[in-house]
């Protein structure tokens, strides 16, 4: 799938899942896709880096209870089939320090 078509796909079908089931939990959804500076695409580990910000800890917790019913896993799965390697999906949380500059 070229990058174009993998970003349509994202932002057409795929987003609308996540959208469906974050409402209530998250309160940010953002997609931010890799584009490289000298233009020339190169083999990477990733094409987008998904970000969602929960409230506090215990909503996220419950978002994923709650992903991990089987009929919203299934979903997910088999739409994520369509875009990833699943073998390959990584999720962290993202411990965050800034500076004044």
């Amino acid at each position: 799938m070229s990058k174009a078509d993998f970003i349509d796909y994202y932002e057409a079908q795929h987003r609308k899942i996540g959208e469906r089931v974050l409402k209530g939990f998250a309160t940010r959804y953002i997609r931010r896709f890799i584009h490289p500076l000298d233009g020339e695409d190169q083999p990477c580990d990733f094409d987008v880096v998904m970000e969602i910000d929960f409230p506090d800890r215990a909503r996220m917790d419950a978002f994923f209870e709650s992903a991990s019913q089987p009929d919203i896993a299934a979903m997910i799965a088999e739409d994520e089939e369509k875009l990833f390697d699943r073998t390959r999906i990584r999720v962290f949380t993202v411990e965050e320090h800034s500076s004044e500059i």
